[in-house]
Formats: structure tokens, C-alpha cells, sequence
């Protein structure tokens, strides 16, 4: 019999990855990005010519392969695609020694 095993909210740490925080937060923004093409009934032709980036580029990112791609291209792909982008800074828990970097969506 398999022992199961309850994951943390980070599939990328649970898997060991030492980028998991950074690899978390792009699939948040990827998958923000993805739900807005989505809903405009976008190609993702259409939508890459809009972002200005290759649409091989763009599948890629959007099926989580991440890699060559910055947090900050991503947010600038949200920008373009008519979302405001705002970064908030705070302290942190006190239950915590670390902040941690989270995207919240409305």
C-alpha cells in the first residue's frame, strides 16, 4: 500500500525545485494571462502579436514552461492585455521568519 503524502501550497517546492517561490508566482501570472486570452476569444497568434512575443514563446508559457521568461515580461503581458498590476509590500506574519510573494487577482 502507498503512503500519501499531503503536499505544502507549492508543488515546485514539494518537488524540490530551489526556484520554487519564483516558479509559483509564474504560474499564477501564466494562468492570469491565459484566463484573459481566454475570455477575449483570442488566437494565440492574435494574443502574441499583441504581447510581442514569438506565439512559440507563448505556448511554452503558457503550458508552464516558464524558463527564459521574466516575472516582469509577465506583467508586462498583464499591462498590455488591459490589467493594472499592483505590488503591494508589507511586514510580514509574525508567525513567519520570511515573507513570502503571492498574487492575489480581482
Amino acid at each position: 500500500m502507498k503512503e500519501i503524502e499531503k503536499g505544502s501550497a507549492n508543488v515546485y517546492a514539494d518537488l524540490g525545485m530551489t526556484d520554487a517561490g519564483e516558479m509559483l508566482v509564474k504560474a499564477q501570472l501564466a494562468t492570469k494571462i491565459a484566463e484573459i486570452i481566454k475570455h477575449r476569444r483570442m488566437t494565440q497568434v492574435q494574443a502574441a502579436e499583441l504581447l510581442g512575443m514569438p506565439q512559440p514563446k507563448l505556448s511554452n508559457m503558457l503550458r508552464g514552461r516558464f524558463h527564459g521568461i521574466s516575472e516582469a515580461k509577465m506583467l508586462e503581458c498583464l499591462t498590455k492585455l488591459g490589467r493594472d498590476v499592483q505590488i503591494v509590500i508589507k511586514t510580514a506574519s509574525r508567525l513567519r521568519k520570511t515573507g513570502h510573494v503571492s498574487v492575489l487577482s480581482a
